[in-house]
């Protein structure tokens, strides 16, 4: 997808935001095309929600030039929040009252006719499948429930962009990937998603892009395996079973690590296919035959705490066998 400015849901260039002298945001760069989520990662205090406010409204910036669904952020605001649909780290369902009256309410404050508010609502209770609690108190919810009836709130007024701060805070695994789920149904719909977590692994399940936050700048932008690259550690493995190809693969091989009891063959790669396919041609022409060949790559743990200054933390990398 280009990234023109007609296809972009969300471009903010120069986003400045300081408390006193704390400067939270030190002009930052983002650009989210539509139809994709945008996943933004950083340790606690590093900005994100900061970012997730200004950008649906709630508060402003110093300075930036920012456009939200095709909308300038401080001339059209009110433009901007028709488009959008923000749900926050804490659930804004109101325990006191029903799952429907919950949604009968949301449907009110978009000046729904009762006909529609009727409407929207039965069918996003079913979407949910939160059909049969609709009639119980919202506060009997688990935290599953309310973060889908979070979520359907938010979609009353069919946004096209949604802001989702840490949404499965605080969910079981098992509610995570229902909400998962969710979101991908969103996206393929044609919403954009504008995420935040705490959660690696979230990220790199469902964003398209990934800006890692840390110290107010941004400290690296791409897919999550463009980042896995930019840390150390990457190899292919080859293991042989034929000692002879074993032998001549390892005299051959530049920069190779050696392991002559498992015949096998340690060397470094950022896993891209260019060098996954010049390895194996190399092979090809060479007549040496691998019995396995494995690309180890560093996770998104890795490269959190590399970029947030806490790269002295072991983590395991993740195989990939081919």
């Amino acid at each position: 997808m280009t990234t023109t400015s007609q296809a972009l849901a969300i471009a903010a260039r120069g986003l400045h935001k300081a408390y006193g002298e704390k400067k939270v945001l030190d002009g930052i760069d983002l650009t989210v095309p539509q139809g994709t989520v945008f996943s933004l990662l950083g340790p606690n205090g590093a900005g994100k929600t900061t970012a997730v406010k200004i950008l649906s409204t709630l508060i402003t910036a110093d300075a930036g030039d920012l456009r939200v669904g095709g909308h300038d952020l401080a001339t059209d605001p009110q433009a901007v929040r028709a488009a959008i649909g923000v749900t926050g780290q804490f659930s804004a369902v109101d325990g006191l009252i029903t799952g429907e009256e919950n949604m009968l309410l949301m449907a009110d404050l978009h000046h729904l006719s009762k006909r529609e508010r009727r409407q929207v609502t039965a069918e996003l209770l079913e979407r949910f499948d939160l059909t049969e609690a609709a009639s119980r108190p919202a506060a009997t919810y688990s935290g599953g429930m309310k973060r889908r009836l979070d979520i359907a709130m938010t979609l009353v007024g069919n946004p096209r962009i949604i802001f989702l701060d840490e949404p499965t805070t605080g969910l079981d695994p098992r509610s995570r990937h229902t909400m998962w789920q969710i979101i991908r149904e969103l996206v393929s719909g044609g919403v954009t998603v504008f995420l935040t977590t705490q959660y690696l692994e979230e990220a790199d399940e469902l964003a398209d892009r990934i800006a890692v936050l840390s110290d107010g700048k941004i400290a690296a932008e791409g897919t999550a395996e463009e980042l896995k690259r930019l840390i150390p550690g990457g190899h292919v493995r080859l293991r042989f079973a034929d000692p002879a190809a074993y032998q001549s693969a390892a005299l051959a091989l530049r920069e190779v690590t050696t392991d002559d009891e498992a015949q096998s063959l340690r060397i470094p790669s950022d896993g891209s296919q260019r060098e996954l396919r010049s390895l194996l041609d190399w092979l090809d022409s060479a007549g040496i035959e691998a019995d396995e060949l494995t690309v180890h790559t560093p996770d998104l743990d890795d490269v959190f705490f590399a970029l947030t200054g806490g790269a002295d933390i072991p983590h395991q990398p993740k195989e990939t066998v081919r």
